[in-house]
């Protein structure tokens, strides 16, 4: 399945980020822009896999640009940008959570909605996740959305999540084979 393909966070990738942040740093509002385009679904798609609430992960997801303009400037560049950028998330869909003290399930339109902008995903694989990804528990779609979207790589996924890598492995493959059983009782 297409959707499944992990999409590699090549070199390439890390600089234009990290050009981008750069250009932030200085100022420059187009960057933030162009931040957005490569990085936005992703980060909505992390911060309502942690809110389950889609009003509240695209409030999150302004709020971490928000940070990012503010922050770039004491941005450390170490070939990570993406890390940074989801590190920046976490905290701020955590701090939402805290201050709500609550968290409404998702609908699975709003799963749907995350991987509307991504180029590898098509309507067939769009209507497919929807009635896959409610076969994950929350952390099992968070480690998948993580690595398959945003690609990030499993070490990445374990600080950010502080699990052990060990622990994040077994749980993307738990998350792989659940989602390989549903996949065939969907084609059925």
């Amino acid at each position: 399945m297409l959707f499944l393909t992990t999409l590699s966070d090549s070199s390439g990738e890390s600089d234009k980020l990290e050009n981008c942040i750069e250009r932030i740093a200085k100022g420059e509002k187009s960057a933030l822009g162009q931040l957005y385009e490569l990085t936005g679904s992703a980060v909505y798609g992390f911060a309502l896999s942690i809110l389950k609430n889609r009003h509240d992960a695209e409030d999150v997801q302004q709020d971490v640009y928000l940070q990012i303009w503010k922050g770039a400037d004491r941005y450390t560049a170490k070939g990570r940008p993406r890390a940074w950028i989801f590190e920046i998330t976490k905290n701020l869909a955590l701090m939402r959570m805290r201050e709500q003290k609550r968290t409404v399930p998702a609908e699975p339109e709003d799963w749907q909605e995350m991987w509307a902008d991504v180029p590898a995903v098509d309507h067939e694989d769009r209507i497919m996740l929807k009635a896959l990804l409610g076969s994950l528990t929350d952390e099992e779609r968070q480690i998948v959305v993580l690595h398959a979207v945003s690609g990030m790589k499993h070490r990445e996924i374990a600080v950010l999540l502080k699990l052990n890598l060990s622990t994040v492995l077994s749980k993307y493959n738990r998350a792989l084979k659940k989602l390989r059983e549903a996949a065939k009782g969907e084609a059925q």
